[in-house]
């Protein structure tokens, strides 16, 4: 999957709290990661329902699964999210800008 498609899945994977969530917790399981069993037991949702998001941020791209014996463990897989944030960032120094003319502009207000 490339191009737009992938930024549409990318995005569409994190547009749920939940899923955004796994995310975080997973950027913060340095080394193989985290078990499924382990991110699961945070929720206040069923196993099922856990695996369900996941499955679709690795659809996504943005998890690696890796099985050993009856255990499945996740890592997160950092390009998909520089490639969303390389398409954020025109906006992110549109508003820089933005909010940079207006706190000039305060300032040039309340010197008179």
């Amino acid at each position: 999957m490339g191009g737009e498609g992938a930024l549409d899945s990318v995005y569409g994977a994190l547009a749920h709290h939940v899923r955004r969530e796994l995310v975080g917790q997973l950027s913060r399981s340095p080394g193989e990661g985290a078990k499924v069993t382990e991110l699961a037991g945070r929720f206040e949702i069923s196993l099922a329902a856990v695996s369900k998001h996941i499955r679709v941020l690795e659809d996504a791209g943005l998890v690696k699964r890796s099985i050993r014996g009856r255990e499945h463990h996740l890592q997160l897989e950092g390009r998909p999210l520089g490639i969303a944030s390389l398409w954020l960032e025109p906006y992110r120094r549109f508003w820089n800008d933005r909010l940079d003319a207006l706190e000039a502009l305060m300032r040039w207000g309340g010197a008179t």
